[in-house]
């Protein structure tokens, strides 16, 4: 793959690096793609690579496959030789991003980013090429604004611009607080593009604003050509339906064993696979075409795909033979006994009643109901017929399928 990579013409680059974009607006994409594409050619022409960044913010140590679809994506810009720098948001992450929230975010210490930092970049280097990566940190050029010079920022923007943002729109109709301070994020973000003399920005949907309209504007007001900006979409959990969060219990954890990674790409539903390939594996558009053409067409099983999208997966963050197992293990579990692919999940954080189990999952009406299960032998865990009407399950004992009479299946999984 990577020698396909290397011998794509300017054409072929631009359809591979804006695979899977979203800008809400078909004319900004094609500009987008005309500003990148003009990049690439004067990047060809001088020899000089593009400067590249993401920046992030490390709220967390834990990520999912989410937070990796903006990685995916500067990863790309590394196999084209471009310069790629990962930047951590150690002085933005203090402020709080406002961006796709409700309310305002809690305000983290330096000491808590850094900490973050560590395990976060340890994650990102599995899609990431740590060697042609360069890790920066905000705060050594944020800090040292002086008053007078964050006045001057702010002086490129009105009030206006700020407030028809949609989470802040929906904030002030509500009449719920919005802070000062976090009208300084964009400013800060728009700054960083600035001290980075940045070609191009990657970033998610909910950072448009931020990487539009403050970055490539203060670029302009000091002196910058303005940024070109890929955007990437907000990857759907296994509901296939709202953003992936781990506070929702909707995410896939690249941290996850293969054998569990597995099973919960094989929860998602079909129709958020094309999706998936575009954002978080390594296929290049015209194997991405030729699956979308295979489930258009009826040529090929929706389930070999979506094994094959979680044998990629798997892949990418343990390795091939990795993936083969889980594979391997995913038939002997599921396949071999004729069960169906999607079904309802439950993730067990801890111990559980079966009979709780079966309320919770609505294959009964009352615990009584489910006894009356139990005790008729229609209920079995994995093919072994569930005696007791005490039984607990345990998440020790998951990835497992609780089948609840002839056709009521539920998929256990660990936290």
């Amino acid at each position: 793959m990577a020698a396909d990579i290397k011998q794509m013409n300017i054409d072929e680059q631009v359809a591979y690096l804006m695979q899977g974009c979203d800008y809400g607006d078909a004319e900004t994409k094609r500009n987008m793609e005309k500003e990148l594409r003009a990049r690439l050619i004067e990047s060809a022409e001088t020899g000089k690579p593009l400067r590249v960044y993401l920046g992030v913010d490390p709220r967390t140590t834990d990520l999912h496959l989410g937070h990796t679809v903006p990685m995916r994506k500067l990863r790309q810009f590394q196999e084209l030789g471009h310069t790629c720098t990962f930047l951590i948001g150690s002085f933005t992450s203090t402020i709080g991003d406002p961006s796709d929230k409700d309310k305002t975010r809690p305000q983290l210490t330096l000491e808590e980013v850094m900490a973050n930092a560590k395990t976060y970049t340890e994650q990102a280097f599995k899609i990431l090429d740590p060697e042609k990566t360069e890790i920066r940190y905000n705060h050594t050029w944020l800090a040292p604004l002086t008053f007078g010079e964050l006045i001057k920022l702010a002086a490129n923007f009105t009030v206006q611009q700020f407030l028809a943002r949609d989470t802040f729109a929906k904030r002030y109709s509500k009449g719920d607080p919005i802070w000062l301070h976090e009208f300084f994020y964009a400013l800060m973000q728009g700054y960083d593009a600035v001290a980075l003399e940045t070609d191009v920005q990657v970033g998610g949907t909910d950072q448009i604003f931020n990487i539009m309209t403050a970055g490539r504007k203060l670029q302009q007001a000091l002196g910058q050509k303005p940024q070109v900006a890929v955007i990437v979409p907000l990857l759907p959990g296994t509901d296939g339906e709202i953003k992936m969060s781990k506070s929702l219990g909707n995410h896939i954890a690249i941290n996850l064993a293969p054998a569990d990674m597995y099973g919960k790409v094989m929860s998602l539903p079909d129709d958020v696979m094309p999706l998936y390939f575009k954002l978080v594996t390594r296929y290049l558009p015209d194997q991405i075409a030729a699956i979308e053409q295979a489930l258009a067409a009826g040529s090929r099983h929706p389930r070999d795909i979506k094994m094959e999208l979680a044998r990629e997966i798997v892949a990418i963050f343990h390795g091939d033979e990795a993936a083969r197992e889980a594979e391997a293990q995913f038939k002997r579990v599921f396949q071999q006994r004729q069960l169906p692919t999607e079904m309802p999940e439950r993730v067990l954080a801890e111990a559980m009643p079966v009979v709780d189990l079966i309320v919770a999952a609505g294959f009964a009406k009352s615990k009584s109901e489910a006894r009356r299960l139990v005790k008729q032998g229609g209920v079995s865990l994995n093919d072994q017929p569930v005696r007791e009407i005490g039984r607990e399950i345990a998440p020790a004992e998951t990835p497992a399928v609780l089948k609840v009479g002839k056709r009521k299946f539920l998929r256990l999984l660990p936290a």
